[in-house]
């Protein structure tokens, strides 16, 4: 039944969503999403987003990862998260959201032997932090501006004269994967490894960068940049929001 209901209402989404917003869904439609339990995370209608209950937990250090689950990886991410990743993959179709794969190697053609890296795929997804500003009032702000380029001499074998990018403005709908676990059903591997968004690459995490980014210490790249960010242990809203697709040409 469960399984029937998400499907459900996956497919009006793909087929009715299209273009209009989401203030245009049918009022049975839109009280279905809100009656939908999903422990920590929210079907946000209004602006067209997954908002996901999580914790400050770093202000010092280089990154691997934007969010994990709680209990995994707090001392190389910004956020943890109590709420299963593969609710929020739910949540993620719920919106529209398609996913692809994490990043992976395949068998090179003629030689079995021989594996080559295939980037990871999905759509693109903007990642922003919500909390009170002075006043109280809430704000949305990009994670962005939250990670800094580490400097060149934290980071082994970078070049000090070396200019590092600005952080990218999208991850990928990356979906994770399922994986075999014994005789029982398969597993969904985020939630063994807390990899909710990823800045390295692991193989298995829920959004991803493009591309493929190493985790050994000479490649991380990325700092947290507390300036402006809540206290460790404040609670604040991961906003993850799908973004819009190109019109369909007539």
């Amino acid at each position: 039944m469960w399984l029937k209901f998400i499907f459900g209402i996956f497919f009006f989404l793909c087929v009715g969503w299209g273009e209009e917003p989401a203030s245009k869904l049918s009022p049975q439609m839109g009280q279905a999403l809100r009656k939908l339990n999903l422990p920590g995370i929210k079907l946000n209608l209004k602006e067209r987003c997954v908002d996901v209950n999580a914790t400050i937990c770093l202000h010092e250090g280089l990154l691997e990862l934007v969010a994990c689950t709680k209990g995994s990886k707090e001392h190389e991410s910004i956020l943890s998260i109590a709420a299963r990743p593969m609710h929020i993959h739910t949540a993620m179709l719920l919106m529209g959201a398609r996913p692809g794969t994490p990043a992976m190697r395949k068998a090179q053609d003629g030689a079995p032997n021989r594996w080559v890296p295939v980037e990871p795929a999905g759509d693109p997804v903007h990642v922003s932090l919500v909390f009170p500003d002075s006043k109280g009032k809430p704000q949305e702000y990009p994670i962005q501006k939250f990670i800094s380029p580490a400097q060149p001499d934290e980071i082994s074998g970078i070049p000090a004269k070396k200019k590092l990018a600005t952080f990218p403005a999208s991850f990928l709908f990356a979906g994770s994967h399922l994986a075999e676990d014994g005789p029982g059903p398969r597993k969904y591997v985020c939630e063994q490894s807390g990899n909710i968004i990823s800045i390295s690459t692991f193989g298995d995490e829920l959004l991803c960068l493009p591309g493929i980014h190493g985790h050994q210490n000479d490649g991380l790249t990325w700092q947290v940049n507390p300036k402006g960010l809540p206290k460790i242990g404040e609670q604040v809203i991961l906003r993850l929001r799908p973004e819009a697709k190109a019109p369909h040409k007539k």
